[in-house]
């Protein structure tokens, strides 16, 4: 896949609280600069800016000609299912029909286990014990 002419839209929820949806935003700042993509926009589902719409299309006016967009859910419910995609589908027909799929959620994938042992570990030595 070209990294030059390909975008990627870490899509959450969307909050009507300041601090949730800038979480998202530090996701992608990571997330940038982790990855060689050109082009990483964030987008809420709902409840705040930018949509999938507005993502979408500051990723077309870069220079996409097709995107990846990536829920930042944890399991595949009915957003995930549904509303993420026909968003991202009314989104690609307003930049021209952008060739576009959505990425399963973050689900159960072996560094989530390390991430909640992480978590785990870190209470745990709130205890004053160790692991």
């Amino acid at each position: 896949m070209n990294t030059k002419n390909t975008a990627i839209i870490l899509v959450d929820h969307g909050s009507r609280r300041k601090e949730s949806n800038q979480l998202l935003l530090e996701v992608v700042e990571a997330y940038r600069q982790h990855a060689d993509w050109q082009i990483v926009e964030p987008a809420h589902m709902e409840l705040a800016e930018p949509s999938i719409a507005t993502a979408f299309a500051r990723c077309v006016e870069r220079g996409a000609e097709q995107v990846v967009v990536f829920p930042y859910f944890l399991g595949p419910g009915r957003h995930w299912k549904h509303d993420i995609p026909a968003l991202s589908a009314k989104a690609s027909k307003a930049c021209g029909n952008v060739e576009f799929r959505v990425t399963d959620p973050l689900g159960l994938h072996k560094l989530i286990l390390q991430v909640i042992d992480q978590r785990i570990a870190a209470k745990i030595c709130d205890f004053g014990g160790a692991i």
